[in-house]
C-alpha cells in the first residue's frame, strides 16, 4: 500500500514538473516578435544637433518599449540616390516602420513606400503623403521667436546673423521668425544672411559665421546642424545660440540659449500607434504645446526682463495667446505678406518663401 501511494505520488509530481517545464516554453512561443524599426539619418550621431536628437528620440523609445521593439539607424546619408538605397535596405532587413529625418529624403521615401504597403514610413519635415506615408515636423519657428527675443535684448550693433542650410519654407519661416522676436525688443533689428546649401559641414559653417561677424552681426542663430557657428561666435568675442540639441557645453560664453528638439515625443507616438494598429497617414506637426521643441538654458548674461519676456512669450505659444506670425506682415519689399488682425495657418506657413523687413538681400531660389 506504500509502495503503491509512493509510486502514484512520483508520478503526480513528475507530471507536475513536466506542465511546469511546458509554461515558459509556451509564453515564449506565443511572444509576438518585436517592432523591427529604422532610421536614416543625413548627418552624424555625433554629440549635439539634428541628428543627435533625432537618435536620442530614438533611444527614448527604446528604453520606454524594451524588448517590444528593435531600432536601427544609418548615419550620414546623402539626400540623393543613395538615400532610396538605404530604406531600401532597411526594409529588406525586416524593418516594418522607417523614419527617414530629413528633407531631402522625400522623393525616396515616396517611391519605397509605394513598393512597399505594409511598411509605415515616417517623413522629417515633408509634404508627400500616402496611404503607408505620414510627414512630420516641430514648429521650429517658435524656438527661433523665442531665441530673437534674447537676441534683440543683447545685440549691440542692432544687427543679427542667420546661417542658412537650404532656403525651403522650414529655413525661412526661422530666420524670420528670429527677426520678429527681436524686434519685439528692439524694432530698429535687421539681420544678415548667409547661405551654406549644406546641413551639416563645420568648414562652411564656420566660414558663413565669419563673413557675418566681419558685417557687424554680434549675436548668430543657425540652421545647421553643427557647433560651429556658436564656436565661432565665442572665438570673436560674440554670442550665438545652440540648435536642434543643447550646445552649452560647446561654448559657453557665447551661449545664449538653445533651441532644443524632443523627437521622443513624436516617436512614442508613432510606435504606440503602429502597435496598436491606429496608425493612419497625413501631416503632423507638433511644438512647444505638445513638447516637441522648447528653448533651454538662458545663459545668466541675459538680463532678467528679457528672460521674463521669453517666459511670457513661451506661455503665450502654448495657450494659443500668441502667434509667432500675426498681420498685418510685410516682407522686405514693402509687399503685405498677412493681413491685419490674421494669424498664420500651416497653409501660409508651408508657403514662406520671403524674407519679412528688416532682413537683408533677396531669397535664394528654393529648390
Amino acid at each position: 500500500m506504500t509502495d503503491r501511494f509512493l509510486r502514484s505520488s512520483r508520478r503526480v509530481l513528475l507530471q507536475v514538473a513536466a506542465a511546469a517545464t511546458l509554461v515558459p516554453t509556451l509564453a515564449l512561443a506565443q511572444a509576438p516578435a518585436p517592432l523591427k524599426i529604422g532610421f536614416i539619418y543625413v548627418g552624424p550621431v555625433g554629440d549635439a544637433g539634428w541628428t543627435f536628437a533625432h537618435d536620442n528620440g530614438r533611444k527614448a523609445i527604446e528604453a520606454k518599449y524594451g524588448n517590444k521593439i528593435k531600432t536601427t539607424y544609418v548615419e550620414k546619408v546623402p539626400e540623393g540616390p543613395d538615400a532610396e538605397r538605404v530604406i531600401r535596405d532597411l526594409v529588406a532587413q525586416g524593418n516594418t516602420l522607417i523614419f527617414a529625418t530629413s528633407f531631402g529624403y522625400g522623393d525616396a521615401m515616396a517611391k519605397v513606400a509605394k513598393d512597399h504597403p505594409n511598411v509605415f514610413f515616417e517623413h522629417a519635415t515633408g509634404f508627400k503623403t500616402a496611404p503607408n506615408l505620414r510627414v512630420y515636423e516641430g514648429r521650429f519657428y517658435e524656438d527661433a521667436y523665442l531665441a530673437g527675443i534674447v537676441a534683440g535684448g543683447m545685440t549691440k550693433t542692432g544687427t543679427l546673423g542667420f546661417v542658412g542650410s537650404f532656403p525651403i519654407p522650414e529655413v525661412m519661416r526661422n530666420l524670420n521668425a528670429y527677426l520678429l522676436g527681436a524686434q519685439t525688443v528692439r524694432p530698429d533689428a535687421k539681420l544678415k544672411v548667409v547661405w551654406v546649401s549644406t546641413w551639416f559641414d563645420p568648414p562652411k559653417e564656420t566660414e558663413a559665421a565669419t563673413t557675418l561677424l566681419n558685417g557687424g552681426a554680434d549675436v548668430l542663430l543657425q540652421n545647421t546642424d553643427s557647433t560651429a557657428v556658436l564656436q565661432a561666435a565665442e572665438k570673436a568675442g560674440k554670442y550665438a545660440f545652440g540648435w536642434d540639441s543643447d550646445m552649452s557645453a560647446a561654448a559657453p560664453k557665447a551661449h545664449l540659449g538653445s533651441a532644443v528638439l524632443n523627437w521622443g515625443v513624436y516617436y512614442d507616438k508613432v510606435v504606440a500607434d503602429v502597435l496598436g494598429k491606429t496608425w493612419k497617414t497625413g501631416a503632423i506637426k507638433w511644438g512647444t504645446k505638445e513638447g516637441m521643441n522648447d528653448f533651454v538654458k538662458i545663459n545668466d548674461v541675459v538680463p532678467a526682463d528679457i528672460k521674463a519676456k521669453v517666459a511670457a512669450a513661451k506661455d503665450g505659444i502654448k495657450t494659443g495667446s500668441l502667434a509667432v506670425f500675426k498681420g498685418p506682415l510685410a516682407d522686405n519689399t514693402g509687399k503685405e505678406v498677412l493681413a491685419k488682425g490674421v494669424n498664420a495657418d500651416d497653409k501660409w506657413l508651408s508657403g514662406v518663401n520671403f524674407y519679412v523687413k528688416g532682413v537683408e538681400g533677396k531669397p535664394p531660389t528654393s529648390k
